[in-house]
């Protein structure tokens, strides 16, 4: 009889240790919206944190949801064209961001890639840089290319156009596909095959630590293309 006491006694203390524990290490979900400097939805902006990206990024509304451990202390959002804000978590659970164009401080951000990171700097005057091409309406030039992928081909050391395949060579792919990620205009695409060459205003080709921002989707290189007005 007395074992049994024991017994029962033994699980009753235990009992609180085990679901204080199991408490502590369940995960907290963070959300959120992030928004540029005039109050439009920021769309496809990578979520990091602690300075570790994640493959969270934000939708159409520009919203982000995530679940992260109760330990995690930072939360950074990070657009290519938008910019970077961070923000300490300290126990909350709904933070929204307004982006202003800064792209600073971004984790793996070093003086070796920031001309990457800054490929939506419009205000650049610069024809063309290392991996981008910056192209003017006005040259007669412009109007002549057929495609978008005529843009491409044979303008970027490394990067191979077969009709409408684009590869870019020295990409670790994880992925079966060997087709780099496309963003237009800040925001991720599935194709540019619908993209009118008059209305381009830079290509870039990211590949290796320029196109980490991107995770294992950038695995494949990036093409970044920014139109005129932004809109086709």
């Amino acid at each position: 009889m007395r074992s049994y006491i024991f017994l029962f006694l033994l699980v009753f203390t235990l009992a609180p240790l085990t679901l204080q524990g199991q408490k502590s290490s369940r995960k907290i979900t963070l959300s959120g919206r992030v928004a540029d400097k005039d109050s439009q939805p920021v769309k496809g902006a990578v979520i990091f944190i602690d300075k570790v990206k994640t493959d969270v990024v934000t939708d159409d509304q520009g919203k982000y949801r995530i679940r992260v451990s109760p330990a995690a202390s930072e939360i950074l959002v990070f657009s290519l064209f938008s910019g970077v804000s961070s923000q300490n978590i300290d126990g909350r659970t709904v933070i929204d961001f307004i982006l202003t164009g800064e792209t600073r401080d971004v984790p793996g951000n070093d003086s070796g890639n920031k001309d990457a990171m800054a490929a939506g700097d419009r205000n650049r005057e610069k024809d063309k840089e290392e991996g981008r091409l910056v192209f003017d309406p006005k040259d007669a030039r412009h109007s002549s290319y057929q495609s978008i992928y005529d843009m491409i081909r044979g303008r970027f050391p490394g990067v191979e156009v077969s009709g409408n395949n684009i590869r870019i060579m020295g990409s670790s792919s994880f992925h079966v596909s060997t087709e780099p990620l496309f963003v237009v205009d800040g925001v991720i695409v599935n194709s540019i095959d619908n993209i009118s060459p008059q209305t381009v205003r830079s290509i870039e080709v990211l590949k290796g630590p320029d196109a980490t921002v991107y995770g294992t989707r950038g695995s494949n290189g990036v093409i970044v293309i920014t139109r005129i007005s932004g809109k086709d």
